[in-house]
């Protein structure tokens, strides 16, 4: 075989090759999140400076949202069952943003290179985001159940109040409050 031949079998075999997207194997414990990936950590601190939105709370919302899976995407839906006609939305990447949410963070920070799959690009949306819902809405930076609430129903939602009918969802809120609590002590031994 000759040489050509064998570089470009390994250039397409290297191609093939993605990211790491797979989660943490430690879900409950944000020490060894952040041992195992420390630039997951650097990400956050770097946001928690740009956008003061705290690092147990990005932590918090990103394991609800896609438990630390760089390419989660929502489940696909089923006409009659069988018929693939979709996924449930747009969302995607660890921070699950929507594709027009996406674009807004996009054209308003200038960051065209940016992926949703990129942990340094999903951890600074979500604080774009939550600072601006801070700015918006008034709820604290810290308040990692109304920041969910507000992340989930869109800010718009919130303000009508969408998430009162929704108990699963205010369930699932004071779920992201409480890890983001258990993160912060957690991070406070581990540093």
């Amino acid at each position: 075989m000759n040489r050509l031949l064998k570089l470009a079998i390994l250039m397409l075999v290297a191609s093939c090759g993605g990211g790491n997207y797979s989660a943490p194997r430690n879900l409950d414990n944000a020490c060894a999140i952040i041992r195992e990936r420390p630039a997951y950590y650097r990400a956050m601190q770097k946001t928690e400076r740009r956008w003061g939105v705290p690092v147990a709370v990005q932590m918090a919302a990103i394991h609800q949202e896609s438990k630390f899976i760089g390419d989660a995407r929502t489940p696909h839906q089923y006409a009659l069952g069988i018929i693939p006609v979709g996924r449930q939305s747009s969302a995607y990447g660890y921070s699950q943003a929507l594709d027009g949410t996406w674009e807004d963070y996009v054209a308003e920070t200038g960051n065209r290179r940016a992926r949703r799959d990129n942990i340094n690009d999903a951890t600074d949306f979500m604080g774009w985001y939550m600072d601006g819902t801070s700015k918006a809405l008034g709820i604290s930076k810290w308040d990692a159940r109304g920041q969910y609430l507000a992340y989930h129903e869109g800010r718009g939602g919130y303000a009508r109040g969408s998430y009162r009918s929704k108990s699963w969802l205010m369930s699932v809120a004071s779920s992201v409050q409480g890890r983001a609590e258990m993160y912060h002590a957690q991070l406070r031994s581990c540093r």
